[in-house]
């Protein structure tokens, strides 16, 4: 194992600051993109999800997005009340629904096509180095999950 430095406390030192930060002010970002749609960073994400793969059940969407049911209810349950998703029981399994996108949930669709230039301009990085970040942050995704199977 690589032995750390002596200073491997420091606050800017952390993975999970650097991290903390990134992800809170690149949300920030989206905030005022996503105003004018209607929709919140979470729900952004739901709507993603179900623009690539509509229907998929509820199980699948939170496994998709890494949230727990208890933090997705709320956020499915707004968008159906802003009349963008619906739930359709699933044939067999009155337990079980599945998510499918209104009308209006695939017009927003088109709007949303502007999210991601408009991110990109914000950021005013070259969209390879953006690219480069999302694939690294991928490769510490899996090695998390690896690490959390090994536990």
């Amino acid at each position: 194992m690589e032995q750390l430095p002596d200073d491997a406390l420091e606050l800017e030192r952390q993975v999970c600051f650097a991290l903390a930060v990134a992800s809170r002010s690149v949300i920030g970002i989206y905030r005022p993109i996503l105003e004018p749609l209607g929709l919140t960073h979470p729900q952004y994400l739901v709507m993603l999800a179900l623009w690539g793969d509509a229907p998929l059940r509820f199980k699948e969407v939170a496994e998709m997005l890494r949230l727990d049911p208890a933090t997705l209810s709320p956020i499915i349950k707004r968008l159906e009340q802003s009349g963008l998703v619906e739930r359709v029981p699933v044939d067999g399994d009155d337990r079980t629904f599945a998510l499918v996108v209104t009308d209006a949930g695939r017009d927003l669709r088109q709007q949303a096509l502007g999210v991601p230039p408009a991110v990109v301009a914000r950021l005013g990085l070259p969209i390879d180095r953006l690219m480069a970040l999302r694939d690294e942050l991928s490769v510490v995704i899996d090695a998390v999950d690896r690490g959390l199977a090994g536990t």
